[in-house]
């Protein structure tokens, strides 16, 4: 029998208890969030997604799909320092597809921690506090690093234009390996992309443009033009080499307990130097942790962790799981989202990371066996 409203509710408040005596104090972000805020962080995408509704004086609206968006906005609008906050309340996401498990509506409670003093530090406590609260449990606990992927990016032998291009798709993974393959010249060109280069060789891009009828669409010649030109630079760009694509792929491959992943990305950055400083970090949480009493042991390190479901975490990322009931979303997810703060801060970063749980799985995966 699922558990009732009042009972998740009961249960949010004490994971919120846990989080209170960490010293986080409780903020609790409004129902109705401005859209445009979540539309500039993830474009049109957010759309299917969320439930957007029209105000006739605050324009678009979404009901909150997550916490930690308006979360960070309050804080970085606030000016403060080092803090960190606790939170306990529902969240709404559409489902296009009805499974076991995946609610359009529910609870979440969760930790954030602002602090620039100790950044290994904080990610090893968010951790080590997950998964003493969900120990009864006995999830299934998975970790990453969103960045090792954007340092092999960094350090790859490409144009700045090809490597902006690959970091803008790191979360979507059909679409980064569709260009690595074609930056490396493993896939072929599209015909129609092919001709419309060939003709570029033959003549300007204005002409080109001149001679091909009236203008349909909303980008203006200059945009038009511009875009040609980016596809022939691109075009005339040497391939990134196989041998830094295999290297990627041996990365996003890893999957081992912890130490056994630091010392295959040791063994990569032989030849990859870019992502040393990268391992250092992953090395000193990994440190941090044991110290916190986390067998890492008992974790599984994923390199391709979180690359489909955390779009603005870009640095350690998190997740606690049911191992025999696979379908169901994960009971925990977490991770570091550096660069979200300097967006929503308008330049200003702060170094944050933190979590969420979901109070109404806790209940149902302690009533029936959750390993």
């Amino acid at each position: 029998m699922q558990p009732t409203k009042d009972q998740v509710r009961a249960e949010a408040g004490r994971l919120r208890s846990v989080f209170l005596e960490a010293g986080a104090r409780i903020v609790d972000p409004d129902i109705l969030q401005p859209a445009d805020t979540l539309l500039d962080l993830y474009g049109e995408d957010i759309r299917a997604r969320a439930y957007v509704t029209g105000d006739p004086l605050k324009g678009e609206q979404m009901l909150r799909p997550d916490f930690t968006v308006p979360v960070v906005e309050m804080h970085m609008a606030s000016g403060e320092g080092a803090a960190r906050y606790t939170y306990a309340g529902e969240v709404f996401r559409r489902q296009e597809v009805a499974e076991p498990g995946r609610a359009n509506e529910y609870f979440q409670v969760g930790l954030e921690i602002f602090d620039a003093a100790d950044p290994e530090e904080a990610e090893a406590e968010v951790f080590a506090r997950f998964a003493s609260v969900l120990a009864p449990l006995s999830l299934r606990a998975a970790m990453g690093d969103i960045g090792l992927l954007t340092s092999a990016v960094s350090g790859l032998n490409a144009s700045a234009p090809r490597k902006s291009a690959l970091m803008r798709h790191i979360w979507r993974p059909r679409r980064f390996r569709a260009l690595l393959e074609r930056y490396s010249g493993r896939s072929r060109v599209p015909a129609s992309r092919a001709e419309l280069l060939r003709r570029l060789k033959a003549e300007s891009a204005e002409a080109l443009l001149a001679a091909n009828g009236p203008q349909i669409g909303l980008r203006s010649p200059k945009e038009i033009e511009a875009r040609l030109r980016t596809l022939q630079d691109d075009a005339a760009e040497p391939p990134i080499s196989a041998a830094e694509v295999a290297l990627i792929d041996d990365l996003l491959d890893i999957r081992e307990t912890p130490g056994n992943a630091l010392a295959r990305l040791r063994d990569i950055a032989v030849d990859m130097p870019a992502l040393d400083p990268a391992l250092d970090r992953l090395e000193r949480r990994f440190d941090v942790m044991q110290s916190h009493g986390v067998d890492l042991d008992a974790v599984e390190f994923e390199a391709n962790y979180g690359r489909t479901t955390m779009e603005y975490y870009d640095g350690f990322v998190f997740g606690f799981y049911a191992g025999r009931q696979p379908h169901l979303p994960p009971v925990a997810s977490g991770g570091r989202y550096d660069a979200l703060t300097r967006v929503l801060g308008q330049g200003r970063e702060m170094p944050a990371v933190g979590g969420m749980i979901r109070p109404g799985l806790v209940l149902e995966l302690g009533r029936g066996g959750a390993a």
